[in-house]
């Protein structure tokens, strides 16, 4: 490990003589949550400003929190807790930003039926978060004859009505990113990736991948400018794919539409037909250990309702649910960036019943795995919603005694070897 304190190497985490810089493990821990959350936090403000969306006050933040992480600058466990947790708040605000920034530009989403598998004909593969990119290519594909099907993250593109007005929008095509080396070699068009969540590609494919702007990966093509011209270019010559029908699912579950239906929502915990809330999601990977959170969906009782997002989704979506109270049991809300969306479902559920967040009956279990679930949590915890459970690993970046901080201010707990039995039970 490297001090990023005082330059030297260090054998281990912090530095290797704390005479030259006065650093320690928990200071460095702390200084590393604030830098992830910090690349997280930029990614999302990022994808806000592609939609003219942003705010100087969380710009003036990132500077000064970077400034903080530099050489013999702050030493101090408190302020740089303080910086951690103003690190979340600032970012429920990108995240409200981005939120706005989609709905304006592609419209309120709206539950939808997608169409899952490919069509008979050429086609293009998007993957990664960027509806902006999406939307261009879209346009330029529009009267070509060619189709364009989302992957991974971009699910949730079919529930904008913008965006599903492009009859040429013609499915989804894959599960999560780490599946994408085992998916992208069968499908037989190009493939834009527009975001994080790409991985190296194989040889099988990497001539037909596409990156655009900051993404780039060997062997791929880096796009600079919103010009998808090679990418339909390249469609129409690849091999056509054929008719091939996987499943249908049922998206757009955004909190307009969840708070729009919440007398209902309410009706039914008085009633007794709605007992608890499952938030279920965050960041998939192919880890050991993340079968925790198909297991947990599959055991939630059948009084409850399940919130997903992020690609974590993909662990708990093949399970049929049923319903409750006339409603499906798992509501999808989208993207990882739509976690403003959980949050202000929680908050609007919370205002309905006169409670705090911390007093419904909610239980949140995330799956991390990058920069932008850091961001996340943090927001989540700098909002005191206390109990969360995170995994299926520890963040590595986090000393035991930071941890041990977190878990005394906020109850936050690591997902065990199996969901216990008290994740289940329901008040009466």
């Amino acid at each position: 490990m490297f001090c990023n304190q005082c330059e030297q190497t260090a054998h281990g985490t912090g530095c290797t003589d704390l005479g030259v810089c006065g650093k320690d493990p928990d200071v460095q821990s702390l200084q590393e949550t604030l830098l992830y959350g910090l690349k997280g936090m930029a990614a999302y403000a990022n994808h806000a400003r592609r939609l003219g969306k942003s705010d100087d006050n969380v710009s003036a933040f990132i500077e000064e929190a970077l400034f903080a992480t530099m050489t013999n600058v702050n030493f101090d466990m408190e302020s740089l807790f303080e910086m951690v947790l103003e690190c979340g708040r600032q970012n429920l605000r990108v995240m409200q930003l981005l939120d706005e920034g989609h709905t304006e530009k592609f419209g309120s989403p709206t539950p939808t039926t997608v169409y899952e598998g490919t069509k008979a004909g050429p086609g293009i593969l998007v993957t990664g978060h960027d509806l902006v990119d999406l939307a261009d290519l879209l346009e330029q594909t529009q009267g070509t004859g060619v189709n364009v099907y989302t992957h991974g993250e971009m699910l949730p593109a079919h529930s904008y009505p913008k965006l599903r007005a492009y009859s040429h929008l013609a499915g989804h095509f894959g599960g999560p990113w780490q599946n994408q080396q085992f998916e992208f070699p069968l499908f037989t068009g190009p493939i834009v990736a527009t975001t994080n969540c790409v991985l190296i590609p194989w040889e099988s494919y990497k001539d037909r991948l596409f990156t655009t702007r900051v993404t780039a990966v060997p062997g791929g093509t880096r796009l600079k400018t919103s010009d998808f011209s090679s990418v339909i270019a390249m469609a129409k010559a690849s091999p056509p794919l054929v008719e091939r029908k996987v499943r249908e699912s049922t998206i757009g579950f955004s909190h307009n539409v969840i708070l729009g239906i919440a007398d209902k929502v309410v009706g039914a915990v008085k009633s007794g037909e709605i007992r608890h809330f499952y938030l279920i999601g965050g960041c998939d990977g192919a880890e050991v250990g993340r079968n925790y959170y198909t297991k947990a969906a599959a055991a939630a009782p059948n009084e409850s309702l399940i919130l997903t997002l992020g690609c974590g989704k993909y662990r708990i979506r093949n399970h049929d649910y049923g319903t409750v109270a006339g409603l499906p049991r798992l509501l999808d809300m989208g993207q990882c960036n739509d976690a403003y969306g959980a949050i202000q479902v929680a908050v609007g559920l919370a205002k309905a019943f006169d409670c705090g967040v911390n007093d419904l009956p909610l239980t949140i279990i995330l799956s991390w795995f990058e920069q932008k679930a850091v961001a996340v949590l943090l927001t989540l915890l700098a909002l005191g919603v206390k109990g969360i459970r995170v995994g299926p690993v520890a963040p590595a970046f986090i000393t035991p005694n930071v941890f041990k901080v977190l878990q005394e201010k906020f109850d936050l707990k690591l997902t065990e070897a199996e969901p216990p039995a008290e994740l289940f039970q329901l008040a009466s």
